[in-house]
């Protein structure tokens, strides 16, 4: 091991040093200020002559004195089924008080790609206790699937709820329902009030006994942050495909995530892509999600549940639209259906779940699933587009028809998609619920449900009790 005291520059996080042997990409890296405090970083970039490094805990009190020493192998997470349970920061040191980790083995970051051919198709349901999620856009073993969200909405609400609620259905004889889950829950740039609400959730629920909290804070170093979810995927992978959990990774905030790979191309003088993010944004983020998945063979799985904020509602900016490429759809949450006091505020109209017609129908879930969401959906859209109506000509002019397709848009919202952050309705509920909302429109308006399901679902005195109201 060489020590090096031949630092050149240092810009924002990141410290160049000469060097006079080859240097590998991304190998450890420790540097010794003048005071004795050791600060870690990793190579970014290495030419002949000369290394960029960037230092995770951010190069405060480093100067042209300083030693750097290469340790000459990659960042690894130390891996063990203990870690379930505790609380890592950014970096993957614990924070909360407990033991150090003992792992059973040390393993790189960066992980391997799957082998597609090596790939289980994803189609078995998890359900999250959130109807418009489980009823409208359901997620599924092995899917990657993010929550597009906005600045002040109530995304951590929801994605705490997901975590405490989400469970795998066993099929009839195969054990007790969510056997075997843990959720990663990796925080990177959020603010202290934030982890505090996040923790005592965790806490109060006892959600924090199947789960590993990776937290990395806003005043934490920004370099730290394209670290965490890494730390977070290589934890799920090994409880996964060694240990054979159902692993839900929950990801928040995406958008703050770019933001640190956009700092650090700054730092380098790269080339700037569009709205000043790298060019190559695209690939990493595509390197952290198609890490979800199934390996056939293997009894465990990786779901990923990344949330981002859109800068300015803007689904078109860089982060979602990449996102959206790179993912098998989205959740999508609604400002005006925020202000309406809905909970969760999701807009089931431009949410989309590609892999939910592999996830639903007969066994885990109702064989009317498919049918109820179709016709939910269709009705749903149509009474939004007579809302838009409304506005224009007024109520009055309406038929009865359009009348009931209004009604039904007001209680599918109400009723359905509001069900507050403290229920946790099961698949069932959730399409009992959903015939009981079918159920107000007339038998002949329900084109897209099998007539064998309309005759042992439809409440005939549902449509009666509708009526009699708007009389």
């Amino acid at each position: 091991m060489k020590e090096y005291q031949t630092i050149t520059e240092i810009s924002g996080p990141l410290v160049f040093a000469e060097v006079d042997e080859p240097v590998g990409y991304d190998e450890i890296v420790e540097i010794e200020t003048q005071e004795g405090e050791t600060l870690r970083g990793q190579v970014l970039e290495s030419s002949e002559g000369i290394v960029s490094i960037q230092v995770f805990e951010g190069t405060g009190g480093i100067d042209r004195n300083a030693s750097v020493r290469f340790l000459g192998e990659t960042m690894k997470m130390p891996v063990t089924e203990d870690l379930l349970g505790r609380v890592l920061d950014g970096s993957g040191n614990p924070i909360d008080g407990g033991p150090e980790i003992v792992p059973d083995e040390r393993r790189d970051i960066v992980g391997a790609a799957i082998n597609p051919y090596s790939r289980e198709y994803p189609e078995e349901f998890i359900q999250t206790g959130v109807s418009a999620i489980d009823g409208m856009n359901t997620l599924v073993r092995g899917q990657k699937l993010p929550i597009f969200s906005g600045s002040g909405l109530p995304h951590n609400d929801l994605s705490l709820q997901i975590a405490r609620q989400a469970t795998v259905p066993e099929e009839e004889g195969e054990g007790e329902e969510g056997s075997e889950f843990a959720v990663i829950f990796g925080a990177m740039g959020i603010t202290q009030e934030e982890a505090n609400e996040f923790m005592a959730d965790f806490e109060r629920t006892g959600a924090l006994e199947r789960s590993v909290v990776f937290m990395n804070l806003a005043d934490d170093p920004a370099v730290e942050r394209t670290v965490t979810p890494r730390l977070a995927l290589t934890t799920a992978e090994y409880l996964a495909f060694e240990k054979g959990y159902h692993v839900l990774v929950i990801l928040t905030d995406i958008t703050n995530y770019c933001e640190a790979l956009r700092e650090i191309g700054a730092a380098r003088e790269e080339v700037p892509g569009r709205r000043g993010y790298p060019g190559y944004m695209y690939t990493d983020l595509a390197q952290l999600y198609e890490r979800a998945g199934r390996i056939k063979g293997r009894e465990g799985s990786v779901t990923q549940i990344p949330i981002l904020t859109m800068p300015g509602d803007d689904d078109t900016h860089p982060i979602p639209d990449l996102t959206g490429y790179i993912t098998e759809g989205q959740i999508v949450m609604d400002r005006d259906l925020n202000s309406q006091g809905i909970e969760p505020p999701i807009n089931v109209l431009p949410s989309l779940s590609r892999l939910m017609d592999d996830g639903i129908g007969e066994g885990l879930t109702r064989a009317d699933h498919a049918d109820v969401s179709d016709q939910m959906y269709a009705a749903y859209a149509e009474g939004e587009d007579l809302r838009d109506l409304v506005n224009i000509v007024g109520r009055e002019a309406l038929s009865e028809r359009d009348n009931k397709y209004l009604d039904f848009a007001d209680r599918f919202e109400e009723e359905f998609v509001q069900q507050g952050y403290e229920t946790n309705r099961s698949i069932d509920e959730t399409l009992e619920l959903g015939w009981d909302l079918l159920s107000m429109l007339p038998k002949e308006e329900l084109n897209r449900v099998d007539e064998d399901l309309i005759a042992e679902h439809y409440r005939e005195d549902e449509g009666e009790q509708v009526e009699a109201t708007a009389d």
